[in-house]
């Protein structure tokens, strides 16, 4: 706890780890599971209980509960954890529960991620770096979502879902199936619209790989055969590592169907 900085009003129970150069601030409560790390910010108000673990130089804002217990009726007290990663920007009113024992019992978030306002990451849910939820949006139990996704605001992933790299959600979508890498989803029931040509070109994607990505989405909306036979076939004739990616995630374990191109 050396060189951190804690409010006289802020709760920190026995056992508690801190982590050097924290700053706690007015009315904030740390559990007796929770470990902080090095120059992690609680504004005030915040509520950070369970086993939770918080990495170095995440700064949470007011009103936000983190590592609650999950929101599933099954839970019955079982010991599980909530990992989160560096740099994360967690803001107000933003819920993270911890895994549950069917589930494997963590809830993982990456590094570098921004949780706007209101959004919920529920129980089990794998949440990798860089990723952007945006206002009051909803992660259900279970769900994957890879590195650098977007998903818009008042947006819901159903659970088991996987959002594959790269991919956008626009605002007001339901997601009910998963999405393939770099896809863009929008529309209130979720229609795989295209790729999101805007985040590939952003990221520095060669115009080779675009084209190749562009190529691949046709032949999966209108190339013959059932789509999980249309990817095979991609597999066998790419030389993409981004369309190998796209194929590699609709082959893998998915315990949802997908969204198919229009």
């Amino acid at each position: 706890m050396s060189d951190s900085v804690i409010h006289p009003s802020a709760v920190i129970e026995d056992g508690a780890t801190i982590g050097p150069g924290c700053r706690i601030g007015p009315f904030c409560h740390v559990g007796p599971e929770v470990t902080l790390g090095a120059g992690v910010e609680l504004k005030s108000h915040v509520a950070v209980t369970g086993r939770t673990l918080i990495g170095d130089e995440t700064a949470i804002f007011p009103f936000a509960v983190i590592g609650e217990i999950p929101q599933d009726l099954k839970f019955r007290g079982e010991k599980t954890r909530l990992e989160i990663g560096k740099r994360n920007r967690i803001r107000e009113h933003v819920t993270m529960n911890t895994g549950t024992e069917g589930g494997g019992g963590v809830t993982r978030v990456g590094d570098d991620g921004l949780f706007m306002a209101g959004c919920h990451v529920a129980h089990d849910a794998q949440v990798g770096n860089r990723v952007i939820i945006v206002n009051n949006a909803a992660l259900a139990g279970h769900c994957v979502i890879e590195d650098d996704v977007i998903i818009g605001g008042l947006s819901g992933v159903h659970q088991w879902v996987r959002i594959g790299r790269g991919a956008i959600i626009g605002a007001v979508t339901m997601v009910t199936n998963d999405v393939i890498p770099y896809g863009l989803v929008q529309a209130p029931r979720g229609k795989l619209d295209g790729l999101n040509l805007v985040g590939l070109k952003r990221r520095g994607v060669s115009r080779a790989d675009i084209t190749a990505l562009r190529a691949a989405f046709q032949m999966l909306a209108q190339g013959e055969g059932a789509f999980a036979d249309r990817a095979r076939r991609l597999g066998d004739e790419t030389q993409s590592d981004y369309v190998r990616e796209i194929v590699d995630f609709i082959l893998g374990d998915s315990d949802r169907h997908f969204l198919t191109p229009g």
